[in-house]
């Protein structure tokens, strides 16, 4: 990925804001070029520390965290490939050990490296190494790629009609309790939450299906309502985040617990339902949940992450990172116009500001793993930081600040999760689907939702200042969900890698995950049915 002449000239013109002749991909593929030499929020600028210890690849130049050297006269950065028989090598030096790799960044071929750092003297001559690390030099975002194989309100309408056909889902036509036959149900606010939004889509999509799924959709929410905490209780209208034992053993931390941030997914069903149908029963439920919010929140303006849900009884430490609550308090006053949670958000503001987006530690909330014991940024995640981004952008007085933030957090959802192409494998084989986004440090998977998150904020990015590449990244993204949705049945799978016979058999397939990909697919629809991109 030699950055040519061509690259440099094409960026400059773009910069300067020439019109030429040149096609748009290749004019976006220079304005990224030029953005991954920009390192993300790297700890020299003494903002934030260097979040980067954990990271096992790059797309944007990196810098690191290496000590000086007594006596050195400056520094001599050297990238090789891992492969021993590589001959390439790329080399500069620089004043500090700290500073970041643009030099030749782009010059790097893609490919796992090893990047040494030596103290030198005055003469050239190695004093000590200083620092040492292993990583991926990413591929770049080189556009375009394959376009979408199938139109995006098809690929959606597909995926919801095949969630809506299966048997646990078809038995809340009759059924008050989840069908266990999909195991996955053991969730209620996730999954249950996420069925009734998809009958409700359902319904929307298909009018002829709709008297029987908003029957589904409502039994669903019954079930949810049934067991949700009374109008009393410290967690008073919260369904649980878990339901019977079927929480795995090796995650047996969470029997009895309830995750706080789940609440919001019920919620979500519930407004949904409520705008369907306009049973002001489901808008109870939802300002309920909001009312527990108000009252729960710390004085700090932050939350716990999990507690207990008969006591509501914080089960550690840890706070939870809030984009969920802030963009469900964004639904109640942008789309109902209340404002009375306002005040929820204004306090969480601060909180997140002082505990994640100043650290730059967007760390992960998953129920599958324990976040006590965890170092500063050792699980940082997409799910984090892309859904925050979107908060920001999507707020109406947004300040300059938060557009840089916003932009901060996209930028680290791509430098770290998101594969724009892979390398392959012994066998010369490509295992996952790209383009995909990976979902955490701790899973390393390509995930659906994963994908909806960084789309998303692309989308949101885009609309909010108009930048096209932000856009060509999100369609990217988009247009591989219906590459890599089943052509027969429909289905959007939760993971995108290439696994064994074995293995597969055992593929995950989680429907609040393939909700999220339908959300996706439907705002490009409406994206590129008004707009043109061309």
């Amino acid at each position: 990925m030699k950055k040519t002449l061509t690259t440099v000239l094409l960026a400059s013109a773009l910069f300067a804001g020439c019109q030429t002749d040149i096609p748009e991909h290749e004019v976006l593929n220079a304005q990224a070029a030029e953005e991954y030499l920009q390192p993300i929020r790297p700890g020299y600028e003494g903002r934030n520390p260097f979040w980067n210890k954990f990271a096992k690849k790059f797309i944007y130049a990196p810098a690191f965290d290496f000590p000086a050297a007594e006596g050195a006269a400056a520094y001599r950065f050297t990238i090789k490939p891992e492969c021993k028989d590589a001959t390439s090598e790329w080399t500069f030096t620089a004043d500090t050990p700290t500073a970041p790799l643009s030099p030749v960044w782009n010059d790097i071929t893609p490919g796992n490296v090893i990047l040494t750092v030596d103290a030198i003297d005055a003469e050239g001559n190695v004093i000590k190494t200083v620092g040492e690390r292993r990583f991926l030099r990413d591929f770049p975002f080189e556009g375009p790629y394959n376009d979408a194989v199938r139109d995006y309100k098809d690929a959606a309408r597909m995926a919801i009609y095949y969630i809506h056909m299966m048997p646990a889902i078809q038995s809340w036509k009759t059924d008050l309790v989840p069908d266990m036959s999909y195991s996955y149900n053991t969730y209620p606010s996730k999954i249950v939450g996420a069925t009734i939004r998809n009958e409700v889509l359902v319904a929307r999509e298909f009018p002829q299906l709709a008297d029987e799924a908003i029957t589904m959709a409502k039994n669903a929410a019954s079930f949810l309502i049934n067991m949700s905490r009374p109008a009393d209780a410290p967690l008073a209208y919260f369904p649980p985040t878990y339901y019977l034992d079927l929480v795995d053993s090796k995650w047996d931390w969470n029997q009895g617990k309830t995750m706080t941030l789940e609440g919001c997914s019920a919620g979500h069903a519930f407004l949904d339902l409520y705008d369907y149908t306009e049973e002001k029963i489901y808008l109870k439920h939802a300002l309920g949940i909001a009312d527990t919010y108000l009252r729960i929140q710390r004085e700090d303006g932050s939350f716990p992450i999990k507690v207990d849900f008969i006591t509501g009884e914080p089960v550690n430490e840890v706070g939870a990172m809030l984009d969920p609550i802030f963009n469900y308090i964004l639904r109640l006053h942008n789309q109902y116009g209340i404002t009375k949670y306002d005040v929820i958000t204004e306090k969480g503001e601060k909180w997140m500001n002082e505990v994640a987006i100043e650290t730059f530690n967007m760390t992960g909330q998953f129920e599958d793993v324990n976040v006590v014991g965890l170092e500063p940024y050792e699980n940082l995640t997409n799910c984090t930081a892309a859904p925050y981004a979107s908060y920001l952008l999507n707020k109406e007085n947004m300040t300059e600040k938060e557009l840089q933030d916003a932009i901060d957090l996209i930028r680290l959802s791509e430098d770290q999760f998101t594969f724009w192409n892979t390398l392959p494998n012994e066998l010369g084989l490509r295992m996952i689907a790209t383009p995909c986004v990976f979902e955490q440090y701790k899973y390393q998977k390509p995930v659906d939702n994963s994908a909806h998150n960084v789309a998303m904020a692309f989308l949101d990015l885009y609309e909010r200042t108009g930048d096209k590449l932000a856009f060509a990244k999100a369609k990217a993204l988009i247009d591989n969900m219906t590459v890599v949705q089943n052509k027969g049945n429909g289905q959007m799978p939760t993971t995108w890698d290439f696994r064994t016979p074995a293995h597969d058999s055992r593929r995950a397939f989680w429907t609040n995950c393939t909700f999220t990909a339908v959300t996706a697919l439907l705002r490009m629809d409406r994206l590129t049915a008004t707009e043109d991109h061309n």
